[in-house]
């Protein structure tokens, strides 16, 4: 149920963002989520921010398969974009905003470089997967005929 402030309980931002509500308390407590703002009731709230972290979470856990520690450094590396992102919009000194891009730089070649390890690893399981069925094939072939 929404709130009366726009706020979900744990049950909906589960829901919306496709968790479970144990979930979101593990992710909270590793610090990959922020814990939910408290009610009068002591039910945690969460925003609509909140419930798009969690989808990123979740997709990135799994299109990456990244670990906890991997995910937690890209979900860090994504808070320091965005603090980078608001200085950036608040600066209007040229050198600053120079310094701001190179920071911002560094931590996507961070991030690139643990997606492209995992694209590695894909690559050789695919490799791997091909030269299994070409065994298969093979020996297919030798049977003949059924």
């Amino acid at each position: 149920m929404t709130t009366s402030t726009g706020r979900l309980r744990i049950g909906e931002a589960a829901e919306r963002s496709g968790v479970t509500p144990r979930t979101i308390r593990y992710y909270e407590e590793l610090g990959l989520l922020p814990s939910g703002a408290r009610s009068r009731g002591q039910h945690r709230l969460y925003t609509e921010d909140d419930v798009e972290r969690l989808r990123e979470l979740t997709r990135l856990r799994d299109l990456l398969g990244l670990s906890l520690e991997e995910l937690r450094s890209m979900i860090v590396a994504e808070d320091v974009r965005a603090e980078i992102r608001q200085r950036f919009n608040e600066t209007e000194s040229p050198e600053e905003r120079a310094r701001l891009l190179d920071q911002a730089l560094e931590i996507a070649d961070t991030q690139l470089g643990l997606v492209r390890r995992r694209l590695a690893a894909l690559r050789e399981l695919e490799s791997e997967i091909v030269d299994r069925r070409r065994r298969i094939q093979r020996r297919r072939r030798e049977l003949g005929p059924s």
